[in-house]
């Protein structure tokens, strides 16, 4: 039993990766390949079928990233109203600082500086600011509740708050601009109701809600959630 575990596990190049053997216990080591990352990945063919040792990135490409192509980007650009115009009723121009094209400006088919990611059109300032919110309305619910303090005395006056809020911001902005860096917009990941559209939609509708609450707070000089809720 010892020897047939040793057996089926094989370490190339100082890499390990365990050989799911088939039901029939029997292994080809010839089928052993290396993907461009470098990790091997092992296909052993039982009655047609393949089974493969593959790492959780390329699982995770599987089940939820859609490619995006240049020739769909520029047919969106053609038939959506939304990318005829600015909500300022400016055209977009190609070249210019504001508004750009939609090819222009997405991080699958645009410059991927951060000086195009982080323009005013750019991927990147909604989807983080937009984050950002979602998790600090949670934050203020819950924090609120638990130290009947407002957002403002959690962050200034009692200190603890601002700790967390400087470590979570490059936290969360360093998570949201690699994939733009490498070319990947939040279209293109789904998965169930988890969509781009709806992160848009929720990150829109927190920014507004949490500016609100800092507003509304600096009136009543009270928390709102311990008030009235």
């Amino acid at each position: 039993m010892a020897a047939t575990m040793l057996a089926s596990t094989v370490v190339p190049a100082g890499l390990r990766c365990a050989h799911l053997a088939s039901c029939s216990g029997r292994s080809d080591v010839s089928n052993l390949r290396y993907t461009s990352f470098g990790a091997p990945k092992y296909t052993n063919r039982a009655r047609g079928g393949s089974i493969r040792c593959e790492g959780i990135r390329e699982s995770v490409d599987k089940a939820t990233k859609k490619e995006i192509s240049k020739e769909e980007i520029l047919q969106n650009q053609e038939t959506n109203q939304s990318e005829k115009q600015s909500v300022f009723g400016a055209v977009p121009t190609s070249g210019s600082f504001y508004p750009r094209p939609e090819v222009e400006r997405r991080p699958e088919t645009g410059e991927k500086s951060l000086g195009s990611l982080f323009a005013f059109d750019g991927a990147a300032p909604e989807t983080i600011n937009g984050r950002l919110a979602m998790v600090g309305i949670v934050w203020a619910a819950i924090a609120e509740k638990m130290s009947g303090l407002t957002v403002f005395d959690q962050l200034y006056t009692q200190g603890t708050g601002l700790v967390y809020y400087v470590a979570l911001v490059p936290l969360i902005a360093y998570a949201s601009i690699v994939p733009m860096l490498n070319g990947e917009s939040t279209d293109a990941r789904r998965s169930g109701p988890f969509t781009a559209r709806a992160e848009r939609w929720n990150g829109r509708l927190a920014m507004i809600g949490f500016l609100s609450l800092l507003l509304t707070e600096s009136f009543i000089h009270e928390p709102v959630f311990t008030k009235f809720f």
